[in-house]
């Protein structure tokens, strides 16, 4: 399919979205931000990281290889939310007050989690602005086959070294990635990762920020590897560079339900995004994106007050799904899509949920996103 080009879709594509009526208000206290939430969240996140890749360094030391593989594949649980969920929602410079918190934790764990902050930031603008409408976002195409393939399954709860990617803007596996972020490093995407190739003519400076980072990544990680080689400490590049690629099961349980066999090409984000109650563990390592209408909604309210936002708005929201609700829903979707491929799952809204808003919108605050988008395509700025 042939798209126009960005800069166009700007100019000609414009969502009229619909967002709940909230009282007044109630936006602009649900949107304050605190360092000592951002602590809990983000601090909280590394502390698990530290103390699950100690576990890991203790066990390999002592022998203990049983104890050693149940402590990996906790610290890889742990860890592969650091590649685009934590980087995802500190992109959006919500979760600390101050904001070079919210850079420093930002850079950390995409560090630690190999993603590319920069070509996210601007592919993550296009799909808030324009989500599921495929001119202006491709970040997530429908339809997506929520599968549970035996082979696909052995990798998510193992090492993750072939899986596809599951959004355009991932690089998948162990050994996808390692050969994507490569070629980053030179300015070179794959023919087939359209989406990035049209990202990269839209905003050639992130793009230039994108081969710097690239190049970034495999100093970083290639020093790791040379560390534990020459230390004989060959346990430092399994707790620092493949822990995210280890036990990638509960992000991909947690993450596909977002979208997966909803409808596109609607103006009602909960029509297209799914929200779910998660229990306290999941929804800390989640970083609380099972509120995920809430957040598409109004993205600049930080993660930790989403579910605070729902129960203020609910009487005009789907009931959330549980995780195990969410899956039936998309398994029995995509099974009615191979015989209807035009077939996607309508939410039912509630009788008091109200179809169109009849009051005048603060624009400013529900439209805002944070301080996700890069400079050329901040509202008002250039490009």
């Amino acid at each position: 399919m042939a798209y126009q080009e960005l800069s166009e879709v700007r100019k000609t594509l414009r969502v009229d979205w619909y967002r709940c009526k909230t009282r007044p208000g109630l936006l602009r206290e649900m949107s304050r931000r605190s360092d000592a939430q951002g602590w809990f969240q983000a601090g909280g996140h590394l502390a698990l990281f530290i103390f699950t890749g100690s576990l890991v360094f203790l066990f390999w030391s002592q022998g203990l290889w049983l104890a050693f593989l149940l402590a990996l594949f906790c610290h890889g649980t742990v860890t592969s939310f650091f590649r685009g969920v934590a980087p995802h929602e500190l992109g959006h410079g919500t979760v600390f007050k101050t904001k070079w918190l919210n850079k420093f934790f930002m850079y950390l764990f995409s560090l630690i989690g190999w993603w590319d902050h920069f070509d996210y930031a601007s592919s993550h603008t296009y799909h808030h602005r324009y989500t599921l409408h495929p001119e202006g976002d491709r970040e997530v195409l429908l339809p997506i086959e929520p599968t549970l393939a035996s082979t696909f399954m052995l990798q998510i709860f193992t090492i993750n070294l072939l899986t596809p990617p599951g959004r355009s803007i991932h690089r998948g596996g162990l050994i996808s990635t390692v050969i994507m972020t490569a070629l980053g490093a030179f300015g070179r995407v794959p023919p087939q990762k359209e989406w990035l190739r049209a990202l990269h003519l839209d905003q050639p400076e992130e793009h230039h920020n994108s081969i710097l980072w690239s190049r970034t990544l495999l100093l970083f990680h290639g020093s790791v590897l040379v560390i534990g080689i020459v230390t004989g400490l060959c346990v430092l590049p399994l707790i620092l560079s493949a822990a995210v690629f280890i036990g990638n099961w509960l992000g991909y349980f947690v993450g596909l339900p977002q979208h997966c066999g909803l409808r596109d090409h609607t103006s009602d984000f909960r029509k297209n995004t799914r929200s779910m109650k998660l229990n306290p563990l999941f929804d800390f390592l989640y970083w609380r994106m099972g509120w995920h209408i809430e957040h598409h909604m109004f993205a600049g309210v930080p993660c930790y007050n989403l579910e605070k936002l729902y129960k203020e708005v609910a009487h005009d929201m789907p009931e959330p799904r549980t995780l195990i609700g969410a899956w039936k829903e998309m398994r029995e979707t995509w099974r009615r899509q191979k015989i209807d491929p035009d077939y996607q799952y309508d939410t039912p809204l509630p009788d008091t949920a109200k179809q169109a808003r009849e009051d005048a919108p603060d624009e400013r605050l529900e439209s805002s996103i944070g301080e996700l988008a890069p400079a050329g395509l901040q509202e008002g700025g250039p490009g």
